[in-house]
Order: C-alpha cells, then sequence, then structure tokens
C-alpha cells in the first residue's frame, strides 16, 4: 500500500493524476445536479408513463454527468498541453484557449441538456461584470489551491438593479416571445403564471394543477 501512496504522491504523475481526478469529480457533480432537477420536473411536467418518465430522467443525468467529465478532463489536459508548449509556465490566456477548445468540443452540440448548462455559465459571466461590495461572502470555503481569493458578493445598488432589469425581460419574453425561452424555464413559468390562472373544483384549486 505504501508503494501505491508513493506512486499517487509522485510529483511527476500528479498532472496526469488531476486529469483523472477531474473526470471522476465531473461526473459526480454532474450526477448530484441533474438526477434531483430531472427528477423534479419529471413529477410537475413529465409526460406519459413512469417508464418514459425514469428513461428521460437516466439520459439526461448521464449526458451531464458524461459531459461535465469529459469537460473537466479535456480542459485539464489542453491547459497541461500549452503549459509543456511554453517551457512548462502557464500563460495568462492559456484557461480560456482550454475553455474555449473544450466548450465547443463538448458542449457544442445543442441538446436540452447542454443548453441549461451553457445558459447557467453565461447568466455567471454577465453577472460577474456588476460592482462588487466591500467584503467577501462571509463563509466562502478557501481554493483547494490555497489561493486568498474570496468570492465577493455583488454591490447591493447594483444587484437590485439587475435583478429587475432580468425579470422584467424574463416576463415580457414569456408573454410575447415565449418561443425565446429555454424549455425548462417555459414550463416552470407556465406553471407559475398560467396554470395559476385556471382550475374546476376545490381539487384543481388546492390539491392538483389539473
Amino acid at each position: 500500500m505504501s508503494s501505491i501512496n508513493q506512486w499517487l504522491s509522485d510529483p511527476r504523475l500528479h498532472d496526469y493524476l488531476a486529469i483523472v481526478k477531474g473526470a471522476r469529480n465531473g461526473f459526480v457533480y454532474g450526477v448530484k445536479v441533474r438526477f434531483p432537477h430531472a427528477l423534479i420536473m419529471a413529477i410537475l411536467f413529465g409526460r406519459g408513463d413512469w417508464k418514459s418518465r425514469l428513461l428521460v430522467i437516466y439520459k439526461t443525468t448521464k449526458q451531464h454527468a458524461f459531459n461535465l467529465a469529459k469537460f473537466v478532463s479535456l480542459y485539464k489536459i489542453l491547459l497541461l498541453l500549452q503549459r509543456k508548449a511554453n517551457g512548462g509556465k502557464e500563460r495568462n490566456a492559456d484557461t480560456f484557449v482550454a475553455g474555449l477548445l473544450g466548450g465547443y468540443v463538448v458542449f457544442g452540440d445543442r441538446s436540452a441538456v447542454n443548453e441549461q448548462i451553457v445558459l447557467y455559465v453565461v447568466s455567471r459571466v454577465i453577472a460577474s461584470f456588476m460592482p462588487r461590495a466591500g467584503t467577501a461572502y462571509s463563509k466562502a470555503p478557501a481554493g483547494a489551491s490555497g489561493s486568498a481569493v474570496r468570492p465577493i458578493p455583488p454591490d447591493p445598488r447594483y444587484f437590485s438593479v439587475f435583478a429587475a432589469l432580468s425579470w422584467g425581460a424574463v416576463m415580457w419574453l414569456f408573454q410575447h416571445r415565449g418561443e425565446a425561452i429555454q424549455p425548462g424555464m417555459f414550463n416552470s413559468m407556465t406553471y407559475l403564471y398560467r396554470d395559476s390562472e385556471v382550475w374546476r373544483d376545490l381539487r384543481t384549486l388546492l390539491w392538483h394543477n389539473t
């Protein structure tokens, strides 16, 4: 066992083992994120019998998990190749190039799962341009590399404007350009804002949606 631990802790193998560990973590995280989401969506909005719903849950969870595993491992491989090409030093643009190529290869094919992941990412990118508050989140965890950087929340004044514009825009889109909204969100908004306008009796008012 000591020889295995010695092999695993060999600095010469660290970058290669990190690729394997990254793929593993990407897969596990994908399952943890997608499975409960797919399960709830199947319960609330699923169509057909439960066999077909379970199949959808399995397929979407599998796609999310494998795509994250592929992206993390490919991202780390591309970073490693760039460092080796630059004498072992990482350049400022290396992460962008690795993310760019990895995103194109793994998430470039449009599917419902890929679209949701990309929309999640782009919303964080856009939100990052808001001015920051003066202090970091109170319980932000330390980075795995020991970095002293902590996420800082948006300035409350700018966040209020951002939230107002976001909700105003999405409600307008839902009413006037619903075809442009991502299907998962469209189904949720239909359930919240349109289905709540219709009922037949006390049962469909308080217990069942329809």
